[in-house]
Formats: C-alpha cells, sequence, structure tokens
C-alpha cells in the first residue's frame, strides 16, 4: 500500500478492490488521474483509492501518468539528540530538494540539506522511508519522490536558512519542540516519525 498526497489530504494505492464504503475505488489502470486530482483539490472527493492487483504495478502506473520530480532530504540530529527543522509557507517542514544530474540520492540528500540550513559534517544513516505527493509546476500535475535518510552531524555552527528558497528559519528543536513543530508540519513529514514518538512522556 501506498500513500500519495496531494496537500495533507491522501490517495491511496492498493491490491484491493475495496477498502471502505466511504473511499472512492477506481482502477489505477483506468483512472484518469488529472480530473481526480483536480476533484480531490476542491473537496469534491474526499477518499480516494486506486487499485491494481499487482502491488509494484501500482507506482508504475502512476508514474505513467504523472511526471516524476525525485528528490532527496534528512532526518537529522545533533549530538545533543535535536532535530534540524525548516520554516517555509507558514509550515515547519525538513530539508530536502531536487536531485541534479548524475548525483546519487544520498548526495543529493546532503547537497540539500547543506544548502537549505548551513549544516556541515553530515553523516548519512539509513534510508527511513520514500514519500510521494502531487504537486502543480509551469500549470502541470508533477508526482514529487523524496528519498528520506537518517543523517547525524556534529555542527555547532549558525543556521542560515535559503532565503532565495522561501526559507525563513532553521531551527534546531528538542523531542517536545519537534512534537508541537509536526503539528504545523505535512502529513508526510509525519510519517517519518515513529508513532511512538508521539507518545505523551509519563513522568513520575
Amino acid at each position: 500500500m501506498y500513500k500519495v498526497f496531494i496537500n495533507d489530504v491522501p490517495i491511496i494505492l492498493s491490491t484491493d478492490k475495496n477498502i471502505g464504503a466511504k473511499y472512492t475505488s477506481i482502477s489505477i489502470k483506468k483512472a484518469k488521474i488529472k480530473s481526480l486530482i483536480k476533484k480531490v483539490s476542491k473537496g469534491e472527493i474526499e477518499h480516494l483509492h486506486l487499485y491494481h492487483k499487482k502491488e509494484h504495478k501500482l507506482l508504475k502506473h502512476l508514474k505513467k501518468k504523472l511526471k516524476v520530480i525525485v528528490a532527496g532530504g534528512g532526518l537529522v540530529t545533533n549530538t545533543e539528540g535535536k532535530i534540524l527543522f525548516i520554516y517555509r509557507n507558514k509550515k515547519w517542514d525538513l530539508p530536502k530538494g531536487k536531485a541534479e544530474k548524475d548525483e546519487t540520492i544520498e548526495e543529493t540528500s546532503i547537497r540539500e540539506v547543506e544548502e537549505e540550513t548551513g549544516v556541515e559534517n553530515l553523516k548519512i544513516g539509513e534510508l527511513i522511508k520514500v514519500t510521494y505527493h502531487i504537486l502543480k509546476r509551469k500549470g502541470k500535475y508533477r508526482l514529487k519522490e523524496t528519498y528520506w535518510f537518517a543523517m547525524t552531524t556534529d555542527y555547532a555552527g549558525d543556521l542560515i536558512p535559503q532565503e532565495n528558497e522561501g526559507i525563513t528559519k532553521v531551527k534546531w528543536k528538542n523531542k517536545k519542540k519537534a512534537k508541537k513543530a509536526l503539528k504545523k508540519s505535512y502529513e508526510n513529514i509525519r510519517l517519518l516519525f515513529p508513532d511512538d514518538f508521539f507518545e505523551e512522556e509519563v513522568t513520575s
């Protein structure tokens, strides 16, 4: 199963023909995707489900219908265990950006974190997740496929927001402040954190 977001509304992609009465279920092969995106954006469809019996063909069909933008980003922690956030378009987000020609996705992810935040000495770890969302570029819908990596750094210097990318703030946040920031973030960013991250801490 995959979740592909339009803003914070997920389109569910799965191998099941029916996942519940509230969902509009359509074969991904037959789906008129651009028309469906418009209806979801306008709130005419609140729960959309696209299906195919073979899981590996779900994204394959979607990528035939929408041009793909590949991006990479990082969930970065420092030596104090604080998490690196950026603030853009009135939302807290994590640093990420579009892959350039002849870059590996790991190289993209490190470069974008450095460019958007000024943070250096990054060590890249495991791939946490690949997220998908649909956006509009020059009047056309695109599928953004973002590879998110765990990263660590001992960098203790200044944080420099990349203002020409619309970033107005860069902050290190402890767990309490990170949880608060994620309430003003995007659903696909919240997916990068384990469920127990959001549990209330019990104090004795």
